[in-house]
């Protein structure tokens, strides 16, 4: 009954660091036209950054140490292949999760930080591509995992990039009124719906568009933080969180 008890406490404290997590990112996001205007963007950028990193930090320390620890719901690491098809996906992931390289000044507050309508890139795939990349993460590391916290944080996880969907188009509405709707109707919220329809119209060079620094820089990250888990872990383990 105790274990039963513990595993239980594990998914309500995973749940409990996501939903801290997602309302302080996302309610600051939506204060961020009337925080810019009280102190400036550069300094919105800081304070967001400030108060979001470490809340981002300490659940994924907590996730990385009790991965293992919640009831084993299914075991498929086993299965010859699935670890090489699960890391493809991962590190597709991730040149979805983090479009925002492509102004890394702008998210480093050197730049002004700005709302910007992409349409191009993997705008093109999809409007929303964080949202689209951390549900391809979450798939990837709850089959692999296969236990009841990592079914827990993929919910978490991928609920609060939904509600970011419907968020983060009510915020570029307000901002941008009729130029937002012109965009919106040419890309979609599900990958490649736009493409597929003819919404999205793919000029015969686009593939130039993902020859860029940026996704050169996505690549040496992403390759670079598989290689650096032991490292992310035995930190993590330190914590004793």
């Amino acid at each position: 009954m105790q274990t039963t008890y513990l595993v239980f406490l594990l998914q309500i404290v995973v749940l409990v660091l996501i939903f801290i997590f997602a309302a302080v990112h996302s309610g600051m996001a939506s204060f961020r036209d009337a925080g810019e205007g009280l102190i400036g963007p550069r300094a919105y950028r800081v304070l967001f950054a400030g108060i979001s990193l470490p809340l981002a930090v300490s659940t994924v320390v907590y996730f990385i140490n009790h991965r293992y620890d919640g009831m084993q719901l299914w075991q498929l690491q086993g299965v010859p292949g699935l670890h090489e098809l699960l890391w493809i996906s991962n590190f597709i992931s991730f040149f979805f999760l983090y479009p925002s390289t492509f102004n890394l000044l702008e998210v480093a507050a050197i730049d002004k930080p700005k709302m910007h309508l992409w349409e191009t890139g993997i705008m093109r795939i999809t409007r929303h591509p964080q949202m689209v990349g951390q549900v391809i993460w979450c798939l990837a590391h709850t089959i692999w995992i296969g236990n009841s916290v990592a079914v827990a944080t993929s919910v978490g996880l991928i609920g609060h990039h939904l509600f970011g969907v419907w968020n983060g188009d009510r915020r570029l509405a307000t901002r941008y009124g009729e130029s937002f709707e012109v965009v919106k109707s040419r890309t979609s919220v599900f990958p490649f719906a736009a493409i597929l329809d003819g919404r999205q119209k793919l000029p015969k060079d686009y593939y130039k568009e993902f020859l860029r620094l940026p996704y050169l820089i996505i690549t040496g990250l992403t390759l670079g933080a598989y290689f650096a888990h032991p490292l992310m872990q035995a930190a993590s383990y330190r914590l004793l969180w």
